[in-house]
């Protein structure tokens, strides 16, 4: 088929999505997003509770299928097929998609697509800017930091990633140190706006040694030392916490910046016609990341390219798109494809996070 309608779902943390999207690999359009958060839900216990998420998701999937076809203006008679994140993630949550998506394909006799959720961000690029194989990838989230080389809408190869926590982890645990609302990414941007980066010598882990690993546990760890010294009792002036977020948030764009540098050189050893360095996930979506690799890529003579920020955040939509790629290569699933907590992209590099009983968490 020339042009397929995808249907997908996405319920891998706390965002229950689902979307429809047309079209062929590199020249899809979206129909339809909905994505249901979760925020209010687990804004009381200062993260997410998978128990909680799992729930909500089980509650949410159902509507959310149906607005994204109504929205669409499409049923599910002229869904070609329908992708769902199958991992890695919440387990419950993943659960709680893989089932719904079972569902539908069992009573509508439509074929059912297995996702990656990292090859949904990864792949985003193809959906929104029609990129050219192959392009660096700098996938930034909340549970997840990894430099790929993509050569394919399923040949990865892994350069580097977090040996700890993921930015967008740093940034959450920054927020609850320093008693900011979740999530904590856009609060702690917000309150760096009017700080000063200077004022904290802050580390930029991992630097001193070659490669492009990144760590950004440490970074957690000099904040909250930081706040301790600043701190009279439990009270923590408003100029403190600006100073602190600042100083943290340069940190990051700091290590990411010059680990980046180190992931293109790499790159462009290959010789690709056309360089682009694409970035991916929620965090994608601070400002001051996206300026400091517009302008290092502006003097690499590299390409640059990042998604409109709804598609940042996890949705149907880049479920969808790494979908309809998967079942224009002439693949599928039957029934039994199961939730996976851990599914890395490059299956041939080392686990970067340890392994366990059921395989590299990353």
């Amino acid at each position: 088929m020339s042009e397929m309608t995808i249907l997908g779902i996405e319920s891998s943390c706390d965002d229950t999505g689902a979307a429809v999207l047309r079209g062929g690999p590199g020249t899809a359009t979206v129909l339809s997003s909905v994505v249901v958060g979760q925020n209010e839900l687990h804004a009381p216990f200062g993260g997410v509770v998978p128990e909680i998420a799992a729930r909500a998701h089980a509650e949410k999937l159902d509507g959310c299928v149906i607005e994204a076809l109504d929205q669409a203006g499409v049923s599910l008679a002229e869904i070609d097929a329908i992708a769902v994140t199958a991992g890695p993630g919440l387990i419950g949550g993943v659960l709680s998609g893989v089932m719904c998506a079972k569902g539908i394909a069992v009573a509508t006799g439509k074929p059912l697509i297995g996702v990656n959720h990292l090859a949904g961000h990864a792949l985003t690029p193809r959906l929104t800017d029609g990129v050219t194989f192959p392009y660096l990838m700098l996938l930034v989230s909340g549970g997840h930091c990894q430099f790929l080389l993509v050569r394919g809408p399923e040949d990865f190869t892994r350069l580097g990633s977090t040996i700890d926590d993921a930015p967008g982890e740093a940034f959450d645990k920054t927020a609850r140190l320093l008693a900011l609302p979740q999530p904590g990414g856009p609060s702690v941007e917000a309150e760096a706006r009017n700080g000063d980066p200077k004022r904290f010598p802050f580390p930029r882990p991992l630097l001193d040694r070659p490669g492009c690993d990144l760590s950004f546990s440490g970074l957690k760890t000099a904040l909250l030392r930081q706040r301790d010294a600043v701190m009279l009792g439990d009270a923590l002036y408003a100029k403190d916490r600006a100073d602190l977020c600042a100083g943290f948030q340069a940190a990051v764009v700091d290590v990411l910046r010059e680990k980046t540098r180190r992931a293109l050189e790499l790159y462009l050893a290959e010789a690709p016609a056309v360089p682009t360095l694409a970035v991916a996930g929620g965090v994608a979506a601070n400002t001051a990341i996206r300026g400091a690799l517009t302008d290092l890529c502006a003097g690499l003579g590299v390409a640059f390219t990042a998604p409109p920020l709804k598609l940042c955040t996890d949705n149907g939509a880049m479920i969808a798109y790494a979908g309809l790629e998967r079942f224009a290569a002439g693949e599928a699933d039957d029934m039994t494809l199961a939730a996976r907590p851990r599914w890395p992209l490059d299956k041939r590099a080392p686990a970067a996070l340890g392994s366990g009983k059921k395989g590299a968490k990353a």
